[in-house]
């Protein structure tokens, strides 16, 4: 199987190694990737945002799946360019993938739908924010209805915050903010592959969204994970392919926008039962790279079937009983501001780690040097025969790494 990966991320780094370990794929691409997804797969220098040139290289290199990893190029339409040329194409259509583009819709979608979340109050102008903010009390819940890359989201105490954070949101062009009531609880993140009517679970992770340790300072795209969650009830899966996923998949297809790819369940366990936060319509960036790390099952034919409406033909997925704890290593400043452009030593040391492998974020290739060029720079993967060695590994490589003003949490997966 020859296939394309759209995107530049860790997350696209790490489908690129499970894809490039598959004995069934025997030509890899990616465009536009990084340096280390260069070193499984053949990059291609091309804006992964622009439809037509995606859809060319697709064409031109005879690829037999399209596989698209971040939110932007799925909700600019890529994924409808590729099928509309014939090539099998895992992520949803703009149409579909507006599930994360607009949280407004997406609450829409699950109110039709039946799927249990947080009340939502959806504002378009500024006279609305009080009403909103009153509605619901402290803690805030505001989030912006678009993209914004993990950090539109704002949970806070202060009334004063989260009323600056909605008008923010308001005064881009076009701009809507969603007010919610607040989910007490553990949130988990479960990632669903569909095929436009039927569903296939992998297994959950928990992510970090807050910048510091012990869950502190602003929200980030996220600074690590882990898999799997021993705490979470024996049947939380079953629960959410019942209540959440496939419910939502049948909306979607009684709409005429049938959803292919992943559907990211942002899940809170809270007192009341288990509800959803939020959906993606993609794989999470970090919890990938844990999920992946533990997936036995080769990738390639999993995700073709999902794109071809095949996923009943797929069997149950095999699971390593190896834990993975993956922990972000940022750029200073990072997310407030971005240093770029510092070299990153230690690479190959730390992959020479018993069960550590590092996937690429935000670097780029300079000569012989390979230096940072984004917040989220690096992801440390730590695999072992429980999270303690898990999480050994994954800080063990983080200490071989060089990068000026870098950080990371040091408490991903201490807890539990």
């Amino acid at each position: 199987m020859k296939i394309l990966i759209v995107g530049t991320g860790a997350r696209e780094h790490a489908l690129a190694r499970s894809l490039s370990q598959d004995p069934t794929v025997t030509d890899l691409h990616a465009a536009p990737g990084n340096p280390g997804i260069g070193a499984v797969a053949t990059l291609h220098a091309v804006d992964q945002l622009d439809s037509a040139a995606v859809t060319a290289l697709a064409t031109e290199l005879g690829v037999d799946l399209v596989v698209v990893g971040p939110e932007a190029p799925l909700v600019a339409g890529v994924s409808d360019a590729v099928r509309a040329a014939g090539i099998p194409v895992f992520g949803p259509s703009a149409a579909a993938a507006q599930l994360e583009g607009s949280k407004a819709f997406a609450k829409e979608v699950m109110a039709a739908a039946g799927v249990p979340t947080a009340e939502p109050r959806v504002v378009t102008e500024a006279a609305q924010i009080d009403a909103a903010l009153d509605a619901f009390g402290a803690p805030y819940v505001v989030k912006d209805d678009g993209l914004a890359a993990g950090k539109g989201v704002v949970v806070t105490q202060d009334r004063a915050l989260a009323a600056a954070h909605a008008a923010e949101c308001l005064s881009k062009d076009g701009g809507r903010v969603v007010v919610e009531d607040y989910l007490d609880g553990p949130e988990v993140s479960l990632f669903v592959l569909c095929d436009g009517t039927r569903v296939l679970p992998l297994v959950p992770a928990q992510d970090f969204k807050r910048v510091g340790d012990g869950d502190t300072g602003p929200n980030t795209g996220g600074m690590g994970a882990y898999s799997p969650l021993p705490w979470a009830p024996a049947d939380l899966v079953d629960q959410v392919v019942r209540e959440v996923a496939q419910p939502t998949v049948d909306e979607m297809a009684r709409r005429g926008t049938p959803f292919v790819g992943v559907l990211y369940c942002g899940l809170a366990l809270t007192s009341r039962g288990t509800r959803v936060v939020e959906f993606n319509a993609r794989f999470g960036d970090p919890e990938t790279q844990v999920v992946l790390a533990r997936l036995a099952t080769p990738l390639a034919g999993v995700l073709h079937a999902a794109a071809t409406g095949a996923l009943d033909t797929v069997p149950a997925l095999d699971w390593r009983e190896d834990a993975a704890v993956t922990v972000v290593v940022a750029s200073e400043g990072y997310p407030t501001s971005t240093r770029t452009g510092d070299p990153i030593t230690g690479l190959a040391d730390a992959e020479a780690l018993p069960g550590v492998h590092v996937l690429h974020a935000g670097t780029r290739q300079e000569g012989d040097t390979v230096v940072s060029a984004g917040g989220r720079v690096l992801s440390v993967v730590g695999v072992g025969v429980d999270l303690a060695a898990a999480r050994s590994a994954a800080y063990a490589g983080v200490e071989r790494i060089g990068l000026t003003g870098s950080h990371h949490r040091s408490d991903i997966a201490a807890r539990v």
